[in-house]
Parts: C-alpha cells; sequence; structure tokens
C-alpha cells in the first residue's frame, strides 16, 4: 500500500478549514510528534492516520482507521428528556474510540503495530477530555432531533431552525454536531463558541431566558477563591458571558443531573450567590440557626415535579427561583418579584399554576396543607397551619397577604402603610438586617424572621416579657410603639404589653389570619386567636373574643389569673 504524505493528507480534509485560517495541524488533535499538545506520539510523523487511513478503513465515513472499543456505556438520563438516545453511532462512536479512553491512542487499523507516545501515554490521560463509558454527566448523542421532539420537549428549536454552524448528521444529535475535529477557532473544538451561551441556544430556547439575569448580568467574580466558572473560557469574565456554563458542564459535569456543575444542587447556585460574584450572600444566610435548610435535600428535587409538594418533602433554591427566568425587577404586592419569575406555585383557591403570579403562591406551594410543612409556630384556641386557609378573604380577619385587609381603622400604622396596603410573606419572613437577603432563606430569629418578635412560645404562662422597642420590633415595623402603648385602638394594650400582665403580641394575635369563626363573623377579628395553654374558660364556660365595633369588645375567658365573663372595653 502507498503511503498519502501528511501534506497531501491534509489537503484532501482540510479544504473547508483552510478559510478559517486554522487546521487540525495547529490543534490538540494532531497527535503525531509535531503537535501542539502534551498528548503525542514518539516519532510518527502523520498527522492524519491517527483518525483517517485511505484504504482499509473500518466501514463508518470517513475512512476510520480506529477499531470500536466495543463497550456497553451508560447514558444520560433525565425525568424531563423527551429524546431516546441509544448506544453511541454514528461520528460519536469514532469520536469516542479515543474519547472513552479505553482503546490505545496509537493502535491503528493501518499499523501492524501500535504508534508509541510520549511520557509513556497509551490511552487518553485522566482529563476532561476522557469521557470514560460512563456518559451519565455527559450530553446525550446519538438521538433522532425530529420536529416530534423539539415540540414534546416546548423548549428545543424545531430541526430546520436549528441555527448554524451546529448541525445534525443524518437527522441525529451527534458528537459532531457541536464539535469540529479538525479545526478548534474557539475551545474544546467547538463549532461555535459559548459566550452569551452561543452554543447552547443555537439548539435549546429557555422560556423566559432573553429577560433573564442570568443572560444579562455584568456581574464579575472578585477574585476570592475558589473560581466559580472552573468549566468556561478564561475569556468569558461575566455572569452574561459564561450564561449556560454559570450552572452546567455539557461533558464531565460534577452531577448526573441536568448536566449541573455539582451535585449538591445548592452548590450551583451558591457558587456565585456566596458575596464573590453575586451582590447578596445568600450562602450566609442559609448558615444561620433558622433557615429554609436546602442542604439537607439531594437528588429530591425534579424539574417536572406538582406545584404543591404533599409528598418527597424538600426545598431546594429552585422550588422558589427558576434559574432560566429570574430578573431583577421588584414588583409591586401581590405580583411577584423578577427573582420569583417562572416558579410554579399554588392559587388562592388551591389550583395549581405554572407559572405563579401572586409572591403567596410560591410559598403555597409547600405551606398550604402539604402533610411535611413545618408545625404550627404557636399552639393555638382555633389550631390551624395552612396558610391558604389562614389568608382566605372570607376570614373575619387576615394580614393583607392576598388582598386587601377587613379592618378600615388601624390607627397604628406607620406610613407609608395603610389600611388598603398589600403585604408580601417576605415582609416578615427574610434575612435579619440590612446586608440580609430580602426573601425567607435565613435569620438568626425563629421562624425566618427578619426582625426580632418575642413570642414566649417556650412555655405556657403569657406573663413576664419585659417590653421594649426590640423585643417586637418586627411588630413595631408597621404598627408604632407609641400609638399602641397610648392604648389608642384598645385601651388596656400598655396594660397587657407593659403593665401588670406583661404578655408578648402573640398571646392574643394570630399574625396570619383565622379561618374558622366561633360563634357570629365578628368573632376573631383584629387577628384575635388566643395561645392554647394561656386562657381558659370563664367562670360561664366560655372561651371567646365578641367584636363590638368601634373599637370596643368582650372577652369571655380566664387569664393571668382574672375572670373575664365578659369583660368589655
Amino acid at each position: 500500500m502507498h503511503r498519502i504524505s501528511s501534506k497531501i493528507f491534509v489537503f484532501l480534509f482540510m479544504i473547508p478549514v483552510m478559510v478559517h485560517a486554522q487546521s487540525i495541524v495547529n490543534s490538540r488533535h494532531n497527535l503525531s510528534v509535531s503537535g501542539p499538545g502534551d498528548v503525542k506520539a514518539s516519532g510518527e510523523t502523520e498527522i492524519c492516520l491517527f483518525c483517517h487511513t485511505p484504504h482499509s478503513s473500518r466501514p463508518e465515513s470517513p475512512l476510520w482507521n480506529k477499531r470500536d472499543p466495543g463497550v456497553t456505556y451508560t447514558l444520560y438520563k433525565s425525568s424531563t428528556m423527551h429524546a431516546l438516545p441509544g448506544q453511541p453511532d454514528g461520528t460519536s462512536m469514532l469520536c469516542l474510540s479515543c474519547h472513552d479512553g479505553t482503546v490505545a491512542l496509537g493502535s491503528l487499523i493501518s499499523r501492524s503495530t501500535a504508534r508509541s507516545f510520549q511520557s509513556g501515554i497509551t490511552t487518553m490521560p485522566a482529563r476532561p477530555g476522557n469521557l470514560s463509558t460512563n456518559l451519565r454527566n455527559d450530553h446525550p448523542v446519538s438521538f433522532d432531533y425530529t420536529a416530534s421532539l423539539a415540540m414534546a420537549d416546548g423548549q428545543l428549536l424545531a430541526p430546520a431552525a436549528i441555527i448554524p454552524p451546529v448541525t445534525l448528521e443524518n437527522g441525529r444529535m451527534q458528537c459532531t454536531s457541536c464539535h469540529d475535529p479538525h479545526k478548534n477557532i474557539t475551545t474544546d473544538f467547538l463549532v461555535s463558541t459559548t459566550r452569551n451561551s452561543l452554543l447552547c441556544n443555537s439548539c435549546h430556547q429557555r422560556a423566559n431566558w432573553t429577560e433573564s439575569i442570568h443572560n444579562l448580568s455584568p456581574g464579575t467574580w472578585n477574585g476570592t477563591s475558589p473560581n466559580p466558572w472552573p468549566y468556561g473560557s478564561q475569556e468569558n469574565k461575566t455572569v452574561a458571558e459564561n450564561g449556560c456554563e454559570n450552572c452546567h458542564n455539557p461533558h464531565n459535569s460534577g452531577s448526573d443531573v441536568l448536566l449541573l456543575k455539582y451535585q449538591n444542587e445548592e452548590n450551583n447556585c451558591l457558587d456565585c450567590h456566596n458575596g464573590n460574584v453575586a451582590a447578596k450572600n445568600v450562602a450566609a444566610e442559609f448558615s444561620k440557626t433558622y433557615r429554609h435548610n436546602v442542604g439537607n435535600y439531594m437528588n429530591i428535587h425534579a424539574p417536572n415535579e406538582p406545584s404543591q409538594l404533599f409528598s418527597n418533602m424538600h426545598v431546594e433554591c429552585v422550588d422558589c427561583h427558576n434559574p432560566h427566568a429570574a430578573q431583577s425587577q421588584p414588583a409591586s404586592p401581590p405580583y411577584i418579584s423578577g427573582a420569583l419569575a417562572g416558579v410554579k406555585g399554588v392559587t388562592q383557591t388551591g389550583v395549581a399554576v405554572n407559572p405563579a403570579t401572586f409572591s403567596y403562591e410560591v410559598c403555597y406551594r409547600c405551606h398550604a396543607g402539604s402533610p411535611g410543612s413545618p408545625p404550627a409556630a404557636t399552639a393555638r384556641i382555633i389550631l390551624q397551619n395552612n396558610l391558604l386557609l389562614e389568608f382566605s378573604q372570607a376570614n373575619p380577619s387576615y394580614h393583607p397577604v392576598t388582598s386587601i385587609g377587613k379592618n378600615t381603622s388601624v390607627p397604628s400604622l406607620i406610613s407609608p402603610w395603610t389600611t388598603t396596603s398589600i403585604v408580601t410573606c417576605s415582609n416578615c419572613h427574610a434575612g435579619d438586617g440590612p446586608s440580609g437577603s430580602s426573601g425567607p432563606h435565613g435569620s438568626i430569629y425563629p421562624h425566618i424572621l427578619k426582625l426580632q418578635n418575642l413570642t414566649n412560645d417556650g412555655g405556657t404562662t403569657a406573663t413576664g416579657t419585659t417590653e421594649s422597642a426590640s423585643a417586637y420590633a418586627l411588630c413595631y415595623s408597621c404598627h408604632s410603639r407609641a400609638s399602641i402603648l397610648s392604648d389608642v385602638s384598645f385601651k388596656e394594650h400598655s396594660l397587657h404589653l407593659q403593665q401588670s400582665v406583661r404578655a408578648p403580641c402573640n398571646t392574643c394575635h394570630d399574625p396570619h389570619g383565622i379561618s374558622i369563626t366561633q360563634g357570629s363573623i365578628a368573632n376573631n377579628t383584629n387577628l384575635i386567636n388566643f395561645k392554647a395553654g394561656v386562657v381558659s374558660n370563664s367562670s360561664g364556660g366560655q372561651l371567646k373574643f365578641v367584636d363590638m365595633g368601634g373599637n370596643h369588645g368582650q372577652c369571655y375567658l380566664t387569664c393571668h389569673g382574672k375572670n373575664h365573663n365578659p369583660l368589655g372595653y
């Protein structure tokens, strides 16, 4: 057999490449002794024969000079994948004959003896280019990319709309759809740059990605170790430039779920949201005593799980935030802010929605009757633990989360709050202090409250709590302490808070709302729902509050050693 010189062989295979002013000669795929990489032959000078031979090649195109590895590969899988990948075939199988690390790089069909490599290398060294036979953490290949697949997925471009230079091979997605083994004009032999998600967007069209903060953010790494972008090109310096690679790695990803960088889901977020890239240090919030403990779960969350979690209870960052849709825009309550854009929810009527419209709908995913939700913070005369019921507009009273409140006279409100204001759950449940996050990530105060609110929940006594601006800072952030202690709305507020009784606000008031009435609709207004174990029946056998209107009412109960049968004000 006559040898074809390496120069002629390069010419035959590289004609389309030369217009890009780069060829295989100057790339790591030149495995000859003249190659620029650290994996190269000891003496072989021919370049193309490490992949191709003009005679006696394998039947697969193009004139392949490597043997079939003959192994079975572990394939990528996902609960949301509509494609049906099989064992690698076509050019993907050709690529894997080197990149799975099972076949000697110098073992060639056209040579009776294997070509030796420098430094004693035989197979692909352990590095990102060695995919191994476990393709579970690699982008799927060797599947039919059809119009029906794109339609079923809903966020893939139709085959005819795929953006060049990404291509299909006989209608199938293969390694060569994204990689050109003959030229390396960007990095990793990719057909186009990954910068600003250009390569990924050639096929993937994630809903709301165009407006997403992760697509637009000019945020940069502050240089503190570790580098949050170990997989990105060194030229990518901002969140927007890194794009998809902020969270994903298409090959040898650290997770076998959704090609995420890390198996622990929250680490993919906290890589940047630890003060090194994002402005708020959410990682510090999650280290506090009271928190949504995202570190307690792994591989439980699924993107296609139901909106309301009745079983498989968990909380991960992506239960409340959609990284492909999140934005920075604020919103007027009760509407969701940009941080919650594109997240599933449950409506006030208990209907699952995707996406949520109102911020409380996101909280309802877990806190609207799910059996695994946290127990009620305080034992009440009327015991309830379902926010959907507590914030119902049919209730006699509720904090105005789902709509404007029922009480039209609240003289203690501090501007800008009025009786027509609507609040969000995070007005009370959020990071503590000015540097804390605006959401319920973590706090030094119980129930992830952003300010202190002593409740005396540790015992059954209602007395003995010293009133101060800091003791009830949460309540006093909206309700004027001066007005409350001046008895403007209730003539014995100061008696119960400061003087002989010294009971916390929480002893009488249930801060969410009361979904069950006692006797008449007038009962349980003003968020009155007494703490169980503190009050008992009056001498007449009754335990209730009756609203008489005009800031007047009657209590039927026994409390702090005094019988109210009734006691009016």
